[in-house]
């Protein structure tokens, strides 16, 4: 705000109205003559009528009024004048030739009268009484001024902040689609290259000369789809959506899962590498993808920010109403001025070691989001740089809990061959998919586009289709529902293999008619878990 603005407008002087009522000529003469020096505009009135018009006319700062006029006198002119709305407020000062006595007076301020002045009157007691009041008024004239420059100033700015808050929502918007389009794009090309690692596998599998090749391409794999998977997740935490899907798990299962994960890493590093698990069953209300993932991240980190050759520790241990990891690393530690801001997204220490191993700088903002969401807690200690850390984290903990009895499946997955349909308009990752499939038993038929699956599906109906969704000519949602609409194509098991995988990704492909969805790159072990949920239409059984 421009307060030297407003300072000087209301130190400047602006004659204000004053309204001079008397039947007699020469009282208003001498009225005039006694407040002149006060500059003022004073304005004349010989009559109730002409005051009137007046006051219809001009604002006035204050009135005079003589009592005693003939036509109409000045209680009953005040009392009509409070009568209107704009005019309640202006002070009015009566003048009298007569003594007033008590009952007159309260007649008077009844009416609407602030002062009385008696005649003769005193020049200097009536010019300081018409000063007072000519100058709260233009105070308050003033005040209203700045008071309506401020709202009109807060208004514009309150546009400017509507403006750049949806400026803002607009970017956030556009910046989750590219998010959303970019890992899309990224797990296109993924998805092919995990598939012919898969089918190497099961071709070559054996040979032990091509196995540490296999290895290091599934780790590379595996870290460029967590990184894809992390920057999801993060656009999904700063817009509040992270879901989690709570089920009773043991907390060992999830310290077993996550060292599983990690292992690759660690044995690639060389750490060495200890786990203090408690013989007493832990249960959790928890995620038990969520809460691996935070695990797994706490180790990954500490695998990284550990020189090679270094030594981690993970302890779990069960408290009186919660749980408690800690992962203990020998690394390169951590700065007190870092410590404060470890947790931010792409927050990222800057020592040389952790430039040499990349990373985003998100690991550590989900881990601290997906524990909170269980209503936990996560601190860490380090004693300064090349000390180590130690990350702490506590969530609730459950009494203990029947676990649910795994469902039996008399025939193995992979020797029930089912007839297959694979769409996919990136002919490397439908003739790859195709080629596994067929390796692992199953008889394929492979599409390149939407049209094309729906009259095959017509001609063939096969068991289950697996279908990209974004494709040319006609996408998947399209094509699945036209499918649904075709002859036996209710009994098809639709799966959609997709390189979106948003929870709202997720709702489309089930209104368009969808029983899976998967999210490229599929690894075999999922997709052998779809497969064997594929009801089987042939008998027969691969030898």
């Amino acid at each position: 705000m421009d307060s030297s603005l407003s300072v000087t407008n209301m130190s400047q002087f602006e004659p204000v109205n004053i309204l001079m009522v008397d039947d007699q000529p020469a009282k208003l003469l001498s009225y005039e003559a006694i407040l002149r020096d006060l500059g003022e505009n004073l304005i004349k009135a010989s009559s109730g009528r002409e005051a009137l018009e007046h006051l219809l006319k001009t604002e006035f700062a204050m009135i005079l009024v003589d009592v005693c006029m003939p036509e109409q006198d000045g209680f009953a002119l005040v009392e009509m004048i409070r009568q209107h709305p704009r005019f309640q407020k202006i002070p009015v000062i009566f003048i009298s030739a007569v003594h007033l006595t008590d009952l007159d007076k309260n007649k008077g301020y009844a009416s609407g009268a602030v002062d009385y002045v008696s005649v003769p009157v005193v020049p200097v007691v009536l010019r300081t009484k018409v000063a007072v009041f000519a100058d709260l008024f233009r105070k308050t004239r003033d005040l209203a001024r700045l008071n309506q420059e401020l709202e009109n100033r807060v208004l514009s700015r309150t546009e400017e902040l509507n403006k750049t808050q949806s400026a803002l929502l607009e970017m956030d918007r556009r910046k989750d689609e590219f998010l959303a389009t970019l890992a899309h794009e990224l797990r296109n090309p993924l998805a092919p290259m995990q598939t012919s690692l898969e089918l190497l596998r099961g071709i070559m599998g054996s040979d032990q000369t091509i196995e540490p090749i296999l290895g290091t391409l599934d780790r590379q794999l595996q870290q460029l789809t967590h990184l894809i998977a992390d920057l999801m997740d993060v656009s999904r935490i700063t817009r509040n959506k992270l879901e989690l899907r709570r089920e009773p798990v043991l907390l060992s299962k999830i310290i077993h899962n996550a060292t599983e994960m990690a292992k690759p890493k660690l044995e690639t590093y060389g750490h060495t590498f200890t786990v203090d698990v408690p013989d007493e069953e832990i249960w959790l209300d928890a995620d038990s993808i969520r809460m691996t993932q935070v695990v797994f991240n706490l180790l990954s980190n500490a695998c990284k920010y550990t020189p090679r050759g270094g030594t981690l520790h993970l302890v779990a241990d069960g408290l009186d109403s919660s749980a408690e990891i800690s992962v203990t690393d020998t690394g390169i530690g951590i700065d007190p001025e870092d410590a404060d801001r470890i947790f931010e997204p792409f927050y990222q220490v800057d020592r040389a070691i952790e430039r040499s191993n990349g990373g985003l700088g998100i690991g550590l903002t989900l881990v601290q989001s997906i524990v909170e969401k269980h209503g936990g807690t996560i601190r860490l200690t380090s004693s300064g740089p090349d000390k180590g850390t130690t990350f702490t984290l506590q969530v609730p903990r459950i009494a203990a809990t029947k676990p649910l009895e795994p469902e039996m499946n008399e025939t193995p997955a992979t020797k029930c061959r089912r007839r297959l349909m694979v769409v996919d308009d990136n002919h490397d990752a439908a003739i790859t998919l195709t080629k596994l499939l067929e390796h692992l038993g199953h008889e394929v038929a492979t599409c390149f586009d939407g049209s094309e699956a729906c009259a095959l599906a017509a001609k063939s109906t096969p068991d289950a289709i697996f279908m990209d969704i974004g494709m040319p000519i006609l996408n998947g949602y399209d094509a699945a529902r036209q499918i649904r609409s075709q002859a036996g194509g209710e009994g098809i098991v639709l799966i959609a293999l997709t390189g979106w995988g948003q929870n709202e990704d997720r709702r489309k492909t089930e209104a368009a008619g969808f029983d899976r969805h998967l999210v490229k790159p599929v690894n075999l072990a999922d997709l052998e878990k779809v497969l064997s949920e594929i009801p089987q239409s042939e008998p027969s059984v691969t030898p």
